[in-house]
């Protein structure tokens, strides 16, 4: 018999290769979506993707998708609440599992852990401990399509932001900069694949650096 599970679902690489896993076990039947949304952007919280793109690969994806809206003022603590609420309603309803895309962070996964044993919920990571190569080479060869839309300028010059993620991308990173962007030098939105019904239709935006840092593009919804 399939247990329900929810997923943790940013709408990049990461998080659609595992969910793509997720769909094809058949161990475990994917019930929900959840993400997170800056309330005064309307964007999500990681990848500054409008909210109206993300509601659009859930829908093309056919799962229903829970927001969490964040505030500038909320911080570290009223996420940890938010997401606690959240957790616990899932609890509540019968849904004992929940998927991340994680791939080697471990002090991202015990804190994911941590908060979800004290709520009573099981955590599992789909793609867990994939060599980057070996996953950014699965993500291409299975048919998805993603663009990077934000770069950490530190790490990474800003002229890779608002290009495609393959296999010319990847021959371009310079040393040292991991292909899955494991230490947070890029952020991706997947718009194709096989685990879309369709593909999600935008153009090509406004660039901006924020802080500094962060050299964003924005996506527009057709």
């Amino acid at each position: 018999m399939k247990q329900p599970i929810v997923m943790s679902y940013s709408g990049g690489k990461d998080s659609s290769l595992a969910l793509f896993k997720l769909l094809k076990n058949p161990d475990w039947e994917v019930k929900r979506l959840l993400t997170t949304a800056n309330s005064t952007y309307n964007r999500s919280s990681m990848h500054g993707v409008r909210t109206e793109l993300f509601q659009q690969q859930a829908e093309s994806i056919g799962l229903p998708l829970d927001v969490i809206w964040l505030t500038p003022e909320d911080g570290g603590d009223g996420y940890q609440r938010k997401m606690k609420k959240a957790l616990e309603n899932y609890k509540a309803n019968g849904l004992n599992h929940i998927a991340f895309g994680d791939l080697y962070l471990e002090d991202v996964r015990a804190y994911r852990e941590t908060m979800n044993d004290m709520i009573g919920l099981h955590s599992l990571f789909p793609v867990w401990g994939i060599p980057t190569q070996e996953f950014a080479k699965q993500f291409i060869q299975l048919g998805f399509k993603a663009i990077v839309v934000c770069v950490d300028t530190t790490q990474l010059d800003a002229s890779f932001c608002g290009r495609e993620f393959n296999q010319v991308f990847l021959d371009d990173l310079p040393n040292g900069v991991d292909w899955c962007a494991e230490k947070g030098e890029f952020h991706t939105f997947c718009y194709d694949g096989p685990i879309f019904s369709k593909s999600i239709l935008f153009e090509k935006g406004d660039q901006i650096l924020r802080e500094n840092r962060f050299q964003y593009i924005d996506l527009l919804p057709i």
